[in-house]
């Protein structure tokens, strides 16, 4: 009876097979054992989650399900194959009486390449607590499941667990310590247990250097890499990978260059995914000729080839380069987009990243995270709140989950448009709460010149434990300046060094300069000024030379002058203001010379850019524009209105008169 059968599974489709094996357990009870292995040949060629429930239904018809030989091949079907059900397999596993270790590693396995790998370690605790001993099939998927889930304890417990069985000596038990220590940062465990391995694999040497790549180690990476060929072993497309991201890191051009070099000289054979790290590794490290040269050559160019390129010239500055291959690209995903979005917004071309982000919006690419922190950038640069307002209310309506970046940058952009109570709600809102999040809030109310509130936040920051850093102390002594507090800016000036352990930077000696001279100390400025361990550049004069202007100092403003020459030609502004200084004691000689020392040393007066909002869409123009389509109506328009102002004036002049 079983060679008949056995026979037809191999000729005939599954469905023939089932019904042959239904009449055989229906007469023959005697070939019980031979049914069970034709079960298992059965399983063996399920190609499908139907075709696995019809045997398992054959099985539970015949009263088969104490069987766990059989169970276990179904379990193991469901839980590891493409075709499988994780969640079939946990119903089956959870009406055996006593699962086997097969079958716990079976679903353990399973769950750690699903969405919920918390179950594998439930799974491996309820196997401990069974009485099963795991081993070296089990602890690599637990293990892989602590590293992608942050399960730091139980990682170590696992490790003790392993230690304690004895499998903690199997190479890949060892390999997934490795990589679960390297997965929290602990670089040290991780190559304690590296070496520790008597026999490594091909992977152990991949996972360590991996993990020296992903802490940006690159000495200790290439060190490991030239042991490994020493052991006679040949690097595969994982360890070029490695070596070329570490380089990337930390633009390290030469020993990118020692990699690509290799490849040529062994001819060892690569993929896309080694193709395309060396082509972003050229571009990071600045050598875009290289970069476009591996991209020209590139026979099969995907998403990631086309972004790299695209990001090298971004990061280089060069906007206009990375524009033409952007617009070449034949597929655009997010990271693309957000490529060129970042490039226009770090180079200062904020409306163009706006305009960017809109036609992102058409091409029906859904931004990320990193695309909206980008466009608030942007708004909150230039004043933007209507499109600030739209990214709000798309956030809300989308229930992304915000993230503390986020915001932040919520926070961060309403604040400086203006909105200063919707930044407060935001921050008072936000669930999670870091150090940047205080230094928006402090920054914000400093801006509004609101300094008792932000030094109240200051304190509250303290009352929860966290840590100023500089850029608090900035946004904090900015807030005394601007609301003339002055024993306060003293006090917390002193407590950045004594207590904190921050020493002042010129941001924090400006900030205190600008204090004194608005409140008219020019003389504790300046000894401020002398008791510098820093040299005091242009941003710490011109903040001195404005407060000389407040309070026509012009002896200062003209030893300024000295200390500016000695800087070197720089921004027009100082320039300007001590030409103003000169102006307003109606010293026109002094004044005279200053402009002289712009032209000499060409130092062009900036043009200030001013922004209006109409019909919610903010403009941009300076003096003398004439960028806007309709500028020659709006300077029409202007003459006309200067002309009726004159008229008015005139008129109500000669009325005033005849009255008189």
């Amino acid at each position: 009876m079983f060679v008949t059968l056995r026979n037809l599974t191999v000729g005939s489709r599954l469905k023939n097979s089932l019904q042959c094996l239904s009449t055989s357990l229906s007469f023959c009870h005697e070939f019980k054992s031979s049914t069970h292995q034709f079960l298992h040949h059965l399983l063996e060629k399920c190609t499908s989650m139907r075709e696995l429930r019809q045997l398992h239904a054959q099985i539970i018809l015949h009263r088969l399900t104490l069987e766990n030989l059989t169970l276990g091949k179904l379990i193991a079907f469901c839980a590891v194959a493409d075709a499988g059900d994780i969640r079939y397999s946990q119903i089956v596993f959870d009406q055996v009486i006593e699962p086997n270790k097969f079958m716990y590693n079976s679903l353990i396995r399973g769950y750690s390449n699903s969405d919920a790998p918390l179950k594998s370690l439930l799974l491996y605790r309820k196997m401990i607590c069974s009485g099963l001993s795991p081993n070296e099939f089990t602890l690599p998927f637990v293990l892989k499941v602590c590293a992608g889930t942050a399960a730091f304890w139980d990682a170590v417990v696992v490790h003790g667990h392993a230690i304690k069985l004895g499998t903690g000596c199997q190479v890949c038990v060892q390999n997934g310590l490795i990589n679960v220590y390297i997965s929290f940062g602990l670089i040290r465990c991780a190559r304690d247990v590296f070496d520790d391995i008597s026999h490594r694999t091909l992977v152990s040497w991949n996972t360590m250097i991996g993990g020296y790549s992903k802490v940006g180690c690159c000495e200790e990476a290439f060190l490991l890499f030239r042991e490994m060929r020493e052991s006679g072993l040949k690097p595969d497309k994982f360890t070029l990978v490695n070596l070329l991201s570490v380089c990337s890191q930390s633009c390290d051009l030469d020993l990118g260059r020692f990699v690509h070099l290799h490849i040529e000289i062994t001819g060892v054979e690569i993929d896309q995914i080694v193709r395309n790290a060396l082509l972003d590794m050229y571009a990071k490290c600045g050598s875009l000729k290289s970069s476009q040269t591996v991209f020209d050559t590139m026979s099969d160019k995907n998403v990631v080839s086309w972004t790299s390129l695209v990001c090298g010239y971004a990061k280089n500055g060069l906007i206009e380069s990375a524009k033409a291959v952007f617009d070449k690209m034949p597929v655009k995903n997010v990271v693309s987009w957000n490529a060129m979005i970042s490039c226009y917004v770090r180079e200062g071309r904020f409306n163009e990243a706006l305009a960017l982000f809109s036609k992102m919006q058409r091409s029906k690419v859904i931004p990320d995270k990193a695309t909206l922190v980008s466009i608030l950038s942007a708004c909150s640069q230039i004043g933007n709140s209507v499109m600030g307002e739209e990214i709000y209310k798309y956030i809300c309506n989308s229930n992304m989950e915000l993230g503390v970046t986020l915001w932040n940058s919520l926070a961060d952009m309403f604040a400086k448009c203006g909105a200063l109570e919707t930044a407060l709600h935001l921050f008072l809102k936000s669930p999670e709460k870091n150090i940047v999040s205080w230094n928006v809030i402090i920054g914000a109310l400093a801006l509004h010149g609101c300094g008792p509130k932000a030094i109240e936040m200051f304190e509250d920051m303290q009352a929860r434990g966290v840590l100023p850093d500089t850029f608090t102390f900035t946004g904090l002594l900015s807030a005394c300046s601007h609301s003339g507090l002055v024993d306060a800016g003293r006090y917390y000036f002193d407590r950045m060094k004594s207590f904190y352990g921050i020493s002042p930077e010129l941001e924090h000696y400006a900030c205190m300069v600008d204090l004194f001279g608005r409140v008219g100390l020019l003389g504790e400025a300046v000894r401020l000024i002398g008791g510098m361990t820093l040299k005091p550049d242009v941003v710490i004069w011109g903040a001195l030379l404005g407060a000389c202007r407040i309070h026509g100092n012009v002896e200062i403003g003209k030893q300024i002058l000295k200390q500016l020459l000695e800087l070197g030609p720089h921004s027009s502004g100082p320039y300007v203001l001590l030409s103003n200084i000169f102006c307003e004691a109606k010293r026109w000689e002094d004044a005279k010379k200053i402009r002289a020392l712009m032209k000499d040393g060409k130092v062009t007066k900036s043009r200030a850019i001013s922004f209006i909002e109409i019909n919610n869409h903010v403009n941009e123009f300076m003096a003398d524009d004439q960028r806007h389509q309709l500028s020659s109506s709006i300077y029409t328009m202007i003459d006309q209105l200067t002309d009726h102002l004159r008229s008015c004036s005139f008129f109500d002049i000669d009325e005033m008169q005849g009255l008189v």
